[in-house]
């Protein structure tokens, strides 16, 4: 990010300023917010406290007009209800506090200049580290980079606010609120339906089911097959010890440019899959030559915002599932996917029950831990292109940058936007994590290669280090922006 002089509108409630009690009815948490913030709870008693947060930045260009992006700015957080919550413990429940639209008002607030990249990162670390706090209002940070001649404006949240499909949302409303405000036009006043409706859904439908509910059993045949663990383990060796957190490496490369995702799309469509099967296969197989195991067991994150009207709301609209096929030796590209649709296509049948219920019903004394409790298989995908604002991507250039404190294994996010497709790994900072992982990007980036010129596996792929380190910045985000 090019250097320059940074604002900031630090948000604040009128009527707690003025002693009144304001906002609206308390309203119950979503399952994964109350995980999240009894986490958070816990840790800070244990003087260990766990952090997080998802940011995007995105480009304005020409001198920014600061009036604007302030009146953007404040119609985005009145639009979205949950970024309005104060959270808080009531008789054992998650209890959201909404404050009222009326009620807000957004500080401008000169921060500094900065004359160098590498001051400015590291000022912007430090900033989202320390002003976002699961336990306090408000929950994220919204600033600029201001140039005579162009902005970076940047966001960043705690999870319990958002998810990752959150992020292109972000950037679609305050851009068009600040091109409405230009054109002396209102941003949309319509608030956009609320997370928390969709969180107190959640709550009436599964707070009273027990372990003995049939919804409950795909789950159960997972955890059976696993040998009755909850958690599927990821299968290659980390260095990491039981009950123990690591710092992170948090890295992005990329696995494919444009041309090649084209035509490895093209590929998985031809044995009638899509293109984060192909992918998907593509891990299986890898970690497979690796010595892993030959049937794929992992987690797999899956969006809930096509249920009724959520597609463009700010929330955590995300359900983690088991997934499970065949990617055993001797099996072609095909005949993988083959697998991975049945697998995909079951996993779907079962989305009833969300992650946290599952995890609290039939892994108790897992869920009373702050973290998994090994490392754990895990697969993310999404499509950039097909999110809001998407056509203007290329002038925008947004970028995704996710952060955490700790880790005790490797989680991976895959992504797929006009420049091809991308990768993003936070792992556990060991030496023989660094390895592992180092060697698993290699092996798969010349597995998706050989998909796109192919169509096929047509080699085994050595799972081994490349000759060269990969390079690292100390900022270690990831960033998948279109370049100019």
């Amino acid at each position: 990010m090019a250097p320059g002089r940074v604002v900031e509108w630090r948000l604040r409630s009128t009527a707690a300023e003025a002693g009144a009690s304001g906002g609206t009815a308390d309203r119950r948490a979503s399952f994964n917010q109350d995980k999240h913030f009894t986490v958070a709870e816990e840790s800070r008693a244990a003087n260990d406290p766990t952090a997080s947060w998802i940011a995007v930045t995105f480009e304005v260009e020409g001198a920014l007009d600061e009036d604007a992006l302030t009146g953007s700015l404040l119609a985005f957080v009145s639009r979205h209800e949950v970024l309005r919550c104060e959270f808080r413990r009531l008789a054992g429940e998650l209890a959201c506090a909404p404050i009222s639209a009326d009620e807000l008002a957004l500080d401008t607030v000169q921060v500094a200049a900065f004359e160098r990249t590498e001051e400015l990162t590291c000022f912007l670390v430090e900033r989202f580290k320390r002003s976002i706090d699961t336990l306090s209002w408000p929950l994220f940070t919204m600033g600029a980079v201001l140039r005579e001649d162009s902005a970076t404006v940047y966001l960043a949240f705690d999870h319990i606010v958002c998810d990752g499909m959150s992020m292109p949302i972000v950037v679609q409303e305050v851009q068009s609120g600040y091109e409405a405000l230009r054109r002396g036009e209102r941003p949309d006043p319509a608030p956009a339906p609320s997370y928390l409706d969709f969180a107190e859904e959640q709550r009436r439908r599964y707070l009273s089911i027990d372990d003995g509910d049939e919804r409950l059993g795909y789950w159960k045949e997972f955890i059976a097959r696993g040998g009755g663990e909850f958690f599927p383990r990821f299968p290659l060796e980390l260095g990491v010890e039981p009950g123990r957190m690591y710092s992170i490496v948090n890295e992005a490369s990329p696995l494919l440019d444009a041309a090649e995702a084209e035509i490895f799309e093209k590929a998985c469509l031809a044995v009638d899959g899509k293109p984060f099967m192909g992918v998907l296969a593509a891990v299986a197989v890898c970690l497979r030559e690796a010595g892993g195991p030959g049937v794929y067991r992992g987690f797999m994150p899956v969006s809930e915002r096509g249920r009724a009207a959520w597609t463009n709301s700010v929330g955590w609209f995300v359900n983690t599932m088991p997934i499970e096929f065949d990617a055993s030796p001797g099996r072609d590209f095909e005949q993988v996917m083959t697998s991975v649709r049945a697998g995909f296509t079951e996993m779907i049948g079962h989305l009833d029950v969300p992650f946290v219920r599952a995890w609290e019903l039939l892994a108790p004394r897992e869920f009373a831990a702050r973290s998994w409790p090994y490392p754990v298989n895990f697969f993310s995908y999404i499509d950039m292109r097909k999110c809001p604002g998407s056509e203007r991507h290329e002038e925008w250039r947004p970028t995704s940058h996710v952060w955490s404190a700790q880790a005790n294994g490797a989680c991976s996010w895959f992504q797929r936007d006009a420049d091809g497709l991308h990768m993003n790994s936070i792992y556990s900072d060991t030496p023989a994590a660094r390895r592992t992982m180092d060697g698993f990007l290699e092996a798969l980036r010349e597995t998706v290669r050989e998909i796109a010129r192919h169509g096929t596996f047509r080699r085994p792929i050595a799972l081994t280090p490349p000759r060269r380190a990969v390079a690292r910045t100390p900022l270690d985000v990831a960033a998948f922006a279109r370049r100019p």
